[in-house]
């Protein structure tokens, strides 16, 4: 009767220890899956500005034709975009065009007077402190889950279930610096 207990119970300890861990597997994944869905949240806010951005600034400074299209041509490429890596460089660059187009202000007094602008710009600023936080909290889940998948012996675990790593979401390092969108007074 002893022969089988111990296996039993080194068997029975084995299995819980497996079920634990898959279920903090799938608690982190979801971690990941949640926050991916509040940058998500963030950049459709940002891309739903960017039309309203180019007609206002197109009103008063129409012949900037080269950042008008290159905003519409990278928030075209940001919306078709999924995988967190290609679209951490898209949005690095979308950041970049957006503050040049907001940059127009200083050559157009017109479009800096306007309400309409001003009222965008202020948006344009809180949802790039959202996204920021978002940013933050994705990476961090990202890197939680990504040190539980690939950690010893938890690995064993997360590759029988097919369990990988996660892509962190972070702009090229050359534009890594923050979109200057002050509000002008």
């Amino acid at each position: 009767m002893t022969t089988y207990l111990l296996p039993a119970i080194l068997v029975a300890a084995l299995l819980a220890w497996a079920v634990t861990l898959f279920n903090r597997l799938v608690r982190l994944r979801n971690q990941v899956r949640t926050a991916w869905a509040d940058i998500d949240v963030q950049l459709t806010r940002r891309h739903d500005l960017v039309p309203s951005l180019v007609a206002a600034v197109k009103g008063y400074a129409g012949h900037e034709a080269a950042v008008l299209e290159a905003v519409t041509t990278l928030r075209a490429r940001a919306t078709a975009e999924r995988a967190p890596g290609r679209l951490g460089e898209l949005e690095g660059e979308l950041e970049h065009a957006l503050g040049r187009l907001v940059a127009l202000q200083e050559a157009y007094p017109d479009l800096r007077a306007s309400e309409n602008f001003s009222q965008l710009q202020r948006d344009l600023v809180e949802v790039e402190e959202h996204l920021q936080y978002a940013r933050r909290f994705y990476n961090g889940a990202v890197r939680d889950y990504n040190d539980a998948v690939q950690r010893v012996p938890d690995l064993l675990v997360a590759r029988s279930f097919g369990f990988t790593a996660a892509e962190f979401f972070q702009a090229d390092d050359d534009k890594r610096a923050a979109v200057n969108v002050e509000l002008s007074r």
